[in-house]
């Protein structure tokens, strides 16, 4: 059984609440709930406006510095809200690194839509990647696994569809992954990107809490700079064929930019199919883009 990456560091609801004590203290008395366990990180629900955002992975405790550095340049330029961190704290309580509270927003994740109701929102998800993919400083970070040439992940792709019982089409996809190496790379500067833009990172407003479409999109945690098609793979992830043509319209990014998309849809997909035994929405997703590129 392929599982999510193991913790280094257990995080409960009294080391949060230990963490707050020290550096937070008006916060402390909150009401905590674990709303989230991911590969990088937790998330504890504080009170009914916050949450606390929690590396549990020495490999991922930069990434949350990362975000307090630059998310909020991502705020002021998205059309749809994002975290941006509210508080940056420090290590403390023998936790050993970052962590952040953030807004809490309210909404249901596209991963619980069925792909018909998503679809209403690829235009304001076009417009989010349009918004946040503009040229990015020489500063910027740049995430070895995300927004890379395609080439870089040619081992690790390959390595996973050699499991020929986890992906009986396998055949296919070498040859759909053929195909998008030999794309044109990424012409240009690198870009701002989210960099793991999929249903699960994406809210919709519930029923009654205003119109439809789009609460927030959250998860920065692999934000930088690269090529953006890391992010449009998001088309196949997230979307069946009525709403990825609206999607793709929408974006209005050139030939070569999609074909490289579906190399990082077969990307992302297959991490999700090869590490998520334990995570069934994470496997679903996989499972779904799977199955969009193959149609």
């Amino acid at each position: 059984m392929a599982l999510m990456p193991a913790a280094d560091v257990e995080i409960t609801a009294g080391l949060v609440r230990s963490l707050l004590s020290a550096q937070l203290p008006a916060l402390a008395g909150e009401r905590l709930e674990l709303v989230a366990n991911g590969w990088d990180n937790a998330v504890y629900r504080l009170g009914s406006t916050r949450a606390v955002r929690l590396p549990r992975r020495e490999a991922a405790a930069h990434l949350a510095i990362h975000e307090q550095r630059w998310l909020p340049d991502y705020a002021h330029r998205s059309p749809v809200p994002v975290p941006a961190p509210l508080f940056a704290g420090r290590p403390a309580a023998g936790y050993p690194w970052h962590w952040s509270v953030v807004p809490w927003f309210a909404g249901v994740s596209a991963a619980r839509l069925a792909p018909a109701d998503r679809e209403p929102a690829a235009g304001e998800l076009a417009a989010f990647l349009t918004a946040i993919h503009v040229p990015a400083p020489d500063e910027a970070p740049v995430n070895p696994v995300r927004g890379v040439p395609l080439a870089e992940r040619s081992s690790v792709v390959l390595e996973r569809l050699a499991d020929t019982a986890r992906y009986p089409e396998a055949a296919r996809l070498r040859k759909l992954w053929a195909e998008a190496l030999a794309a044109p790379p990424h012409a240009g500067p690198p870009l701002w990107l989210h960099g793991d833009l999929h249903p699960a990172n994406v809210l919709f407003r519930a029923a009654g809490e205003g119109p439809a479409g789009l609460a927030a999109v959250i998860d920065f945690g692999d934000l930088g700079a690269g090529d953006p098609a890391v992010d449009l793979a998001v088309a196949w992830l997230m979307f069946d064929d009525d709403g990825r043509e609206g999607f793709i319209a929408a974006c209005g990014a050139r030939g070569a930019d999609w074909e490289r998309a579906k190399g990082w849809a077969l990307v992302l997909a297959t991490a999700m199919l090869s590490n998520s035994d334990d995570n069934p929405v994470l496997h679903e997703t996989g499972g779904f883009a799977l199955r969009q590129l193959l149609a």
